[in-house]
């Protein structure tokens, strides 16, 4: 398998998850800062032309959230449930994608990608709004996980790698992560993994 991935927030969690899982996989970086996500070959694999992307024998998955499926599937773990906690999981990665990582996830682009890549200062009415809307969001996690270990069910599932993924970034992207103590006692078990806080082949 081939993971083509840059060190920003979709392609960590896929990293984050083939790490933890042990799987054997041949990284490939592509430099954003270059363009290299732009190329004839790599946009033949993906044509939308973003990180990540898998590449298993005759398969390829572009999107963050089906690959972690994918691999937990390949090594039979039950990250990916095969039953009915499945409904549940998608739940979760819809909802992220729909409300908590979109604000969590403009904090990230204003402060963190803006100055990786000289596209200026954050902008103030943009930075106002998102934190207003993590922080509606966020509670009603701060609420679910009250008196939970992990998102779903009992344990561990690709729902906790996709939710989070913001939240090492909290501190630099001015995410308000500390106003919620059930989320954040949530990522400090994450950061438990190592998988989770070095994801990033080195």
């Amino acid at each position: 398998m081939k993971l083509y991935y840059s060190d920003v927030l979709s392609p960590r969690k896929a990293c984050a998850v083939a790490k933890y899982l042990q799987i054997p996989v041949e990284y490939i970086f592509l430099d954003l800062s270059r363009g290299q996500q732009k190329t004839s070959h790599y946009l033949a694999i993906n044509p939308n032309g973003h990180v990540p992307t898998l590449v298993d024998d005759d398969r390829v998955f572009w999107e963050a959230d089906a690959i972690t499926c994918h691999l937990a599937t390949r090594a039979g773990s039950d990250l990916w449930p095969q039953d009915e906690r499945q409904i549940e999981i998608i739940r979760w990665l819809s909802w992220a994608a729909q409300h908590f990582n979109r604000y969590a996830g403009e904090l990230y682009f204003e402060y963190i990608i803006k100055a990786r890549f000289g596209l200026g200062d954050p902008d103030p009415g943009v930075v106002t709004d998102a934190q207003q809307q993590f922080r509606r969001y966020a509670a009603v996690l701060d609420a679910h996980l009250e008196g939970r270990r992990w998102l779903v069910g009992n344990q561990l599932s690709v729902a906790d790698f996709t939710v989070a993924i913001t939240l090492p970034y909290a501190e630099h992207a001015h995410i308000p992560l500390d106003d919620f103590r059930h989320v954040r006692d949530w990522h400090n078990r994450l950061n438990e993994l190592e998988a989770w806080r070095e994801p990033f082949p080195t």
